[in-house]
């Protein structure tokens, strides 16, 4: 997995039953948005994310229409398990391989 998509699964953890729009996502993972909508779109594909569309007209609003997404239920619980994952890979490469992956330096 990813460190972006790390940043992202993290994010929409923050609150998994929240729906967050994509450029408040960016913003929340520190990442462009040309960066977050592919992981967004994967993610989606993959059933750990749900998304709608908002229905305002965009010329009242004066922007474009926002697609809101949000953990599925059996998404979050997949995210956790992936980043617990990820973490413990991390966690063991730096035991490894001391000053990769931001381990200390012998």
């Amino acid at each position: 997995m990813t460190l972006p998509t790390q940043l992202v699964l993290r994010a929409l953890l923050e609150k998994p039953a929240l729906e967050r729009y994509g450029l408040e996502l960016c913003a929340m993972a520190e990442l462009p948005s040309g960066t977050i909508h592919p992981i967004l779109a994967r993610l989606e594909a993959a059933g750990w994310l749900e998304s709608r569309w908002e229905e305002v007209d965009p010329r009242e609003q004066g922007r474009p229409r926002r697609r809101y997404y949000r953990l599925s239920p059996d998404g979050a619980e997949q995210a956790r398990d992936a980043l617990a994952r990820a973490t413990a890979g991390r966690s063991a490469l730096r035991a490894l391989r001391p000053g990769i992956a931001g381990g200390p330096r012998p």
